[in-house]
């Protein structure tokens, strides 16, 4: 049995993109998944069963509306009576896109409140049963705007900014905590670019038919304001660098944010 079996994991947003790529290889990997998104999600029965057929040895859907404190504080407290969380993958979030003067004052309430709020709260919550445990792994899916700006994203980047900085501090102060043989407590983000997702498969789409139907072309064309590879990201490698940072060999790496964006940050 490896060093993952049997464990548990709660991924916030993944019946989905880039949540369930990280939930699909976590159970690869022999973990427990906890599902969740919205209440009523089209998508859940589908999830659970895709990380079943993954290797999950259990999944079950959880759903919760992360932007109400107490509904994280009672999903926390459901998915622990299924099974103690040992690692939290903080993915769920939302994006609009609009200059300052033209962004609604509730898209910046939404957004604070999903993408940077919500994960202190699954945070706090989860921590101190994490350090009991001796275990314990954060992921916090950030996004190269956790490093980097774009015009017409202010909430968006405020977020991932405040999630990068949020978990810096987190990471110091439990750094000491946790057991070492059985791997401590670490807390990390990931900075992804350009990921392909069902999100923008019409922008990709778009891009294709400007290259005559070249899909490779098109996602060249779309990459090359920002992204140097000219590729596109798949969520299966976030989920292989996510099951990296859950085992032991990761015990000390901590606080650190990693751009997964083809050299986006670089430049």
């Amino acid at each position: 049995m490896s060093f993952l079996t049997g464990k548990t994991a709660l991924v916030t947003g993944s019946t989905s993109g880039i949540g369930l790529g990280i939930a699909t290889e976590l159970a690869k990997a022999g973990i427990r998944i906890a599902v969740h998104s919205i209440p009523g999600d089209k998508h859940a029965e589908d999830a659970v069963k895709a990380v079943k057929e993954a290797g999950a040895p259990d999944a079950k859907f959880f759903a919760a509306d992360v932007s109400k404190p107490d509904a994280i504080h009672d999903l926390i407290a459901e998915v622990e009576a299924w099974s103690p969380i040992d690692i939290l993958v903080n993915n769920a979030g939302i994006q609009f896109t609009a200059g300052i003067t033209d962004m609604p004052d509730e898209k910046w309430d939404a957004i604070i409140a999903i993408n940077l709020s919500a994960s202190f709260h699954t945070m706090k919550a989860a921590l101190p049963l994490m350090e009991k445990r001796g275990y314990g792994r954060i992921i916090n899916v950030a996004s190269v705007h956790g490093l980097v700006a774009s015009k017409d994203k202010v909430p968006y980047v405020a977020a991932k900014h405040g999630l990068v900085g949020m978990s810096k501090v987190v990471a110091l102060e439990y750094a000491a905590k946790g057991d070492a043989e059985a791997g401590g407590i670490t807390v990390n983000c990931i900075a992804p670019g350009f990921t392909e997702t069902p999100l923008i498969e019409d922008q990709i789409q778009a891009a294709a038919k400007r290259a005559g139907g070249d899909r490779d072309a098109g996602i060249a064309e779309l990459l090359s304001e920002k992204q140097p590879s000219l590729r596109m990201t798949q969520t299966s490698d976030l989920g292989a660098l996510a099951v990296f940072l859950c085992g032991h060999a990761a015990q000390n790496l901590t606080g650190a944010t990693i751009p997964v964006d083809g050299g986006w940050t670089a430049q």
